[in-house]
């Protein structure tokens, strides 16, 4: 074998592995893909009953009711449509009335959902109590850097 020839075989088992390795990759992230309907989109798309599904929208302001329990009604709201949804457990510390939220559940009957899990979303405001008493400790807090 030649040195040349031995350089197109590198060159050629180095495309194959990498091609494969990207295939691999692309493959695997789209079984992996994790995305959640709006209610709107839930009540147009096929979604049948005791299908799991994801629910992403706002919680609609006077709409949480507790049962005792630890058990919860609320509903979900794009603006658009609404679904309703019961819940089974502890609620997230982020989790309060016009906040964004991810709901994962089984779909009952009229577009209301059973949640296994409930996912608090917080805006681009939100920051942890302990950096912000350190930061006014510091004297940072909302100081104008203009």
């Amino acid at each position: 074998m030649t040195i040349r020839f031995q350089r197109l075989l590198l060159i050629l088992f180095s495309l194959i592995f990498l091609s494969s390795a990207i295939l691999l990759i692309l493959f695997n992230s789209k079984k992996n893909l994790v995305f959640f309907f709006t209610p709107s989109e839930l009540i147009n798309s096929d979604s049948t009953i005791n299908d799991v599904v994801r629910i992403g929208g706002f919680v609609e302001k006077d709409s949480i009711i507790n049962k005792g329990n630890n058990s919860y009604n609320f509903v979900i709201t794009d603006n658009n449509n609404k679904v309703l949804v019961e819940y089974n457990g502890l609620l997230p510390d982020l989790f309060k009335e016009e906040q964004g939220v991810v709901i994962e559940g089984r779909l009952k009957s009229d577009f209301t959902i059973h949640a296994f899990t409930v996912f608090a979303k917080h805006d681009e405001n939100y920051m942890p109590a302990s950096i912000q008493k350190q930061l006014q400790k510091n004297q940072y807090w909302k100081k104008n850097y203009k």
